[in-house]
């Protein structure tokens, strides 16, 4: 599989404070190998709009979309608790 980003994570990924964007590249490359690696936690967030989301860490989210070969991050987030 293939990872692809939005402006929207390109711009949120930029922002994050460096030892969490280098979590978020370690579980990247977990997604790319295997959406069932279980580090990951991966699962379906928006059914409607066919939205998964994925853990960074325990205080940190990355949401992504499944088209056919290819992961697009959508968007990366603090987890609300």
């Amino acid at each position: 599989m293939k990872l692809d980003y939005t402006k929207e994570s390109l711009r949120a990924l930029k922002k994050l404070p460096r030892p969490i964007r280098n979590a978020f590249y370690k579980q990247a490359g977990f997604l790319k190998n295997n959406l069932l690696h279980p580090s990951l936690h991966a699962k379906k967030y928006d059914e409607s709009n066919d939205i998964w989301q994925a853990r960074i860490n325990r205080d940190w989210r990355f949401y992504f979309k499944i088209e056919r070969d290819q992961y697009t991050i959508t968007n990366i987030t603090p987890h609300p608790k």
